[in-house]
Protein backbone atom coordinates (compact mmCIF):
# COMPACT_ATOMS: atom_id res chain seq x y z
CA UNK A 1 0.00 0.00 0.00
CA UNK A 2 1.42 3.70 -0.59
CA UNK A 3 -0.54 6.69 -0.46
CA UNK A 4 -4.28 6.56 -0.34
CA UNK A 5 -4.76 3.26 -2.30
CA UNK A 6 -1.92 3.83 -4.72
CA UNK A 7 0.80 1.61 -5.15
CA UNK A 8 4.68 2.46 -5.57
CA UNK A 9 4.42 0.63 -8.86
CA UNK A 10 1.17 2.57 -9.74
CA UNK A 11 2.93 5.89 -9.08
CA UNK A 12 6.27 4.51 -11.53
CA UNK A 13 3.67 3.94 -14.50
CA UNK A 14 2.60 7.34 -14.12
CA UNK A 15 5.99 8.74 -13.85
CA UNK A 16 6.85 7.04 -17.20
CA UNK A 17 3.96 8.19 -19.27
CA UNK A 18 4.14 12.02 -18.23
CA UNK A 19 7.92 11.57 -19.42
CA UNK A 20 6.76 10.01 -22.73
CA UNK A 21 4.02 12.56 -22.92
CA UNK A 22 6.02 15.72 -22.18
CA UNK A 23 10.07 14.90 -22.38
CA UNK A 24 12.78 15.20 -19.98
CA UNK A 25 13.14 18.54 -21.25
CA UNK A 26 10.03 20.08 -20.94
CA UNK A 27 9.58 18.81 -17.63
CA UNK A 28 12.58 20.57 -16.41
CA UNK A 29 11.84 23.58 -18.16
CA UNK A 30 8.44 23.71 -16.01
CA UNK A 31 10.67 22.73 -12.83
CA UNK A 32 12.69 25.40 -12.85
CA UNK A 33 9.70 27.92 -13.90
CA UNK A 34 7.83 26.71 -10.81
CA UNK A 35 10.83 27.07 -8.51
CA UNK A 36 11.65 30.57 -9.78
CA UNK A 37 8.04 31.78 -9.16
CA UNK A 38 8.20 30.12 -5.54
CA UNK A 39 11.55 32.08 -4.78
CA UNK A 40 10.10 35.14 -5.92
CA UNK A 41 6.93 34.69 -4.06
CA UNK A 42 9.31 34.16 -0.87
CA UNK A 43 10.99 37.05 -1.52
CA UNK A 44 7.66 39.64 -2.36
CA UNK A 45 6.34 38.08 1.05
CA UNK A 46 9.49 38.67 3.14
CA UNK A 47 9.89 42.36 1.47
CA UNK A 48 6.24 43.43 2.20
CA UNK A 49 6.91 41.84 5.79
CA UNK A 50 10.11 43.93 6.05
CA UNK A 51 8.39 47.18 4.93
CA UNK A 52 5.33 46.77 7.33
CA UNK A 53 8.03 47.00 10.52
CA UNK A 54 9.69 50.00 9.04
CA UNK A 55 6.63 51.69 8.35
CA UNK A 56 5.43 54.56 10.85
CA UNK A 57 1.73 53.91 12.00
CA UNK A 58 -1.02 56.11 10.22
CA UNK A 59 -2.58 58.19 12.51
CA UNK A 60 0.24 58.77 15.15
CA UNK A 61 1.09 61.93 15.94
CA UNK A 62 5.02 62.52 16.88
CA UNK A 63 6.17 64.50 19.43
CA UNK A 64 8.60 66.20 19.91
CA UNK A 65 10.90 69.51 20.24
CA UNK A 66 10.47 72.30 17.36
CA UNK A 67 14.07 74.64 16.47
CA UNK A 68 13.87 78.04 16.38
CA UNK A 69 14.92 76.98 12.51
CA UNK A 70 11.53 74.90 11.95
CA UNK A 71 9.21 77.67 13.05
CA UNK A 72 7.36 79.71 10.46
Amino acid sequence: MGFGGISIWSLAVILVIVILLFGTKKLRNVGGDLGGAIRSFKKSVKDEEADKDTAEPEGQIIEGKVKEEDKV
